[in-house]
């Protein structure tokens, strides 16, 4: 078991070769799931007619993305109760079952199973990945250790769609899980010794079960109506709207569960800050957004412009530099300007001229054009991550930062599902029936 800490004050004793084990560690965990978000968006074509089922392979993504959000706090509360090695090995552990039974898959929902099983594992490594580094150093170094994060997104969203493009083209999708395996032993092999060296937190802590599960079925009922809605059933039908109802009762009830609990699934007391509410729902809509175009853009590039798997996922790359990029400069912004929120601002109207013009030529531009406009846009984006983060970090004391950060990263996975959720139903449902566009 992870070694007991009853002062915190304490882990200001780790060297830094432990520091840096149990970083690359983690890293290596957080890696493992963050790829898997997007290695699998430019082999969705070549998934669909493999396993003859265009229509629903939004639901590849959207599970994962559901079954990792939802797990969130709960791998917080987990962690607290049994120690971070633990919990993240045990989450290691399930996300490489999932990608097995993912290879495995003989058809699409047993592949969407296997998804949803594979992200209740992914969402626990990076939501750990995040707790632990904020564990071992003190708060006025987490700022710098932030790098670290922002490598292991680029890298993964560089990687991801450039490799899942090759293996889908000149191997076989299976791949794309088979090669989870020898990482995952990797991860889990290097976690395990590393944290060891970590000092245990205990403190007692009440898991409200009921709360968890209204708002996953308020989820569910809102992805399905999403997903369903023009193209299983029509949008005012009466399944979409039934579902649409359920979605807004449970969500209700969720909330109504939040303000009786004796210990909610997410503290109501954070949310009476303005910073934090309005911050927190900025970085959901930024990371959902990015999220979306990262999964639904080698699609449009494959349909639109006729471009193969592989180079559809290097077309991604303007966005994710970009991202990258507008990331960078906003953060060291923040240390020279006093009002920083103006350099979001102005990065969020320049990437909304960019998309609009993106909108109005759409399937006329060329690509080297679209290429152009599209970092742009994803410099503008970019630009509202850091600031988004650390002002609501900035905006609570200190006995508050862990709460806060962890419903702010719950914020943007709920982003991401939600997103990825209505960019898969405008495109489905825009193309209809367009599976002829990708059949052999």
């Amino acid at each position: 078991m992870d070694k007991r800490l009853d002062n915190p004050a304490q882990a200001a004793a780790m060297t830094p070769a432990d520091i840096r084990s149990i970083l690359i560690g983690v890293m290596l965990a957080m890696f493992l799931a963050a790829l898997d978000q997007t290695i699998v968006a430019t082999a969705l074509p070549t998934m669909g007619r493999d396993l003859n089922d265009i229509t629903h392979l939004s639901w590849i993504v959207t599970i994962y993305l559901l079954a990792s959000t939802a797990v969130t706090p709960l791998y917080g509360k987990l962690a607290d109760i049994h120690g971070r090695r633990v919990t993240l090995l045990a989450g290691i552990v399930v996300f490489v079952i999932g990608s097995i039974a993912c290879a495995l898959a003989p058809s699409l929902w047993l592949l969407v199973i296997a998804r949803f099983v594979q992200g209740l594992g992914g969402g626990g490594l990076i939501a750990l990945a995040q707790t632990i580094v904020g564990d071992m150093v003190p708060p006025k170094e987490r700022g710098r250790y932030q790098v670290y994060f922002a490598s292991v997104f680029m890298s993964s969203s560089l990687l991801g769609p450039v490799l899942g493009g090759f293996i889908a083209e000149k191997l076989h999708w299976s791949v794309i899980f088979w090669i989870n395996l020898p990482l995952g032993l990797g991860a889990y092999w290097m976690s395990n010794a590393a944290l060891k060296r970590l000092p245990r937190h205990e403190r007692p802590h009440k898991l409200d079960v009921l709360g968890a599960m209204l708002m996953t079925l308020a989820t569910v009922s809102l992805l399905l109506a999403l997903s369903w809605g023009g193209t299983a059933y029509p949008w005012g039908s009466l399944p979409i709207a039934g579902m649409v109802g359920a979605s807004l009762v449970l969500w209700a009830l969720f909330a109504w569960r939040l303000r009786r609990a004796a210990e909610p699934l997410i503290p109501l007391d954070i949310f009476g800050n303005r910073v934090v509410r309005r911050g927190t729902v900025a970085a959901g809509f930024g990371m959902g957004t990015f999220i979306g175009l990262t999964i639904y853009l080698p699609l449009y590039f494959e349909t639109v412009m006729g471009l193969s798997a592989t180079h559809s996922g290097l077309g991604l790359l303007p966005l994710t530099c970009g991202t990258v990029i507008g990331a960078t400069c906003s953060g060291r912004a923040m240390s020279q300007l006093t009002h920083y929120k103006r350099v979001p601002l102005a990065g969020l109207f320049v990437a909304m001229a960019g998309a609009a013009v993106l909108a109005a030529f759409s399937g006329r531009i060329p690509l080297l054009p679209f290429s152009i406009i599209l970092a742009v846009v994803s410099i503008g984006f970019g630009t509202l991550l850091p600031v988004a983060t650390v002002s609501i970090q900035n905006a609570v004391q200190a006995h508050q930062l862990g709460t806060v950060t962890a419903v702010a990263n719950f914020s943007r996975q709920i982003g991401g599902a939600l997103i990825v959720a209505v960019f898969g139903a405008i495109v489905l449902g825009g193309v209809g029936g367009a599976g002829a566009q990708l059949s052999p």
